[in-house]
């Protein structure tokens, strides 16, 4: 390729370009008589960082948290499941009318069961030492809630007197495998033929 005047383009190589060496910011001090002031930003003199003020909501539950004695935690979360427990003995789910509230929306627009459909009956079962119909409602429920239970008391148990129950090890593979099966057996409690009718609730 020629220029206007008629000679040669030199090759872009011919010009090597300065590369300047990346400088690494220096470390701010943290010890010593050059220590810098406790929020100092390496690389940056005279700029520092502040941390935001909590609002009051957020100060309001800080407080709580570490005002509150250690008993508090597992006496308010078996107080929040005492509460399911009252709901489904009073409303006795096994007799409501399909519209009744609370409804599954899915369940009321398609006709499908969804994936928790039937956990309430099978609660209202098995509180009744009723455990085939239990299953019958929701068997995966009623496979999950004593795994559940169990570490509710193993937290709750080392929360408040310090004692150590043996650990469930619940690893990312295992709650995929639950989270898999949970989607078959939605899948397969909506089909149609048998024996999958007899999932159907």
């Amino acid at each position: 390729m020629t220029n206007v005047g008629g000679s040669a383009a030199e090759p872009a190589a011919a010009y090597p370009v300065q590369q300047t060496p990346p400088v690494a910011a220096p470390e701010v001090m943290t010890a010593g008589p050059n220590a810098a002031p406790a929020g100092a930003v390496a690389g940056y003199p005279g700029a520092y960082y502040v941390p935001a003020e909590p609002d009051r909501f957020t100060r309001f539950f800080t407080r709580l948290y570490t005002r509150s004695p250690r008993w508090a935690a597992p006496v308010a979360a078996l107080a929040c499941m005492g509460v399911g427990v009252g709901y489904t003995l009073l409303t006795d789910p096994t007799h409501s009318t399909a519209d009744a509230i609370p409804t599954c929306l899915l369940k009321m627009t398609t006709g499908l069961d969804c994936p928790g459909c039937g956990g309430t009956r099978a609660m209202w079962f098995l509180l009744h030492g009723d455990v085939g119909a239990a299953a019958r409602h929701h068997i995966l429920f009623v496979f999950v809630l004593p795994f559940l239970l169990y570490l509710y008391v193993a937290w709750a148990v080392q929360h408040m007197f310090r004692w150590r129950l043996p650990q469930l090890r619940i690893s990312t593979t295992t709650i995929g495998v639950v989270l898999a099966a949970w989607f078959v057996f939605t899948v397969l409690r909506n089909l149609p033929w048998a024996p999958f009718t007899w999932l159907y609730v």
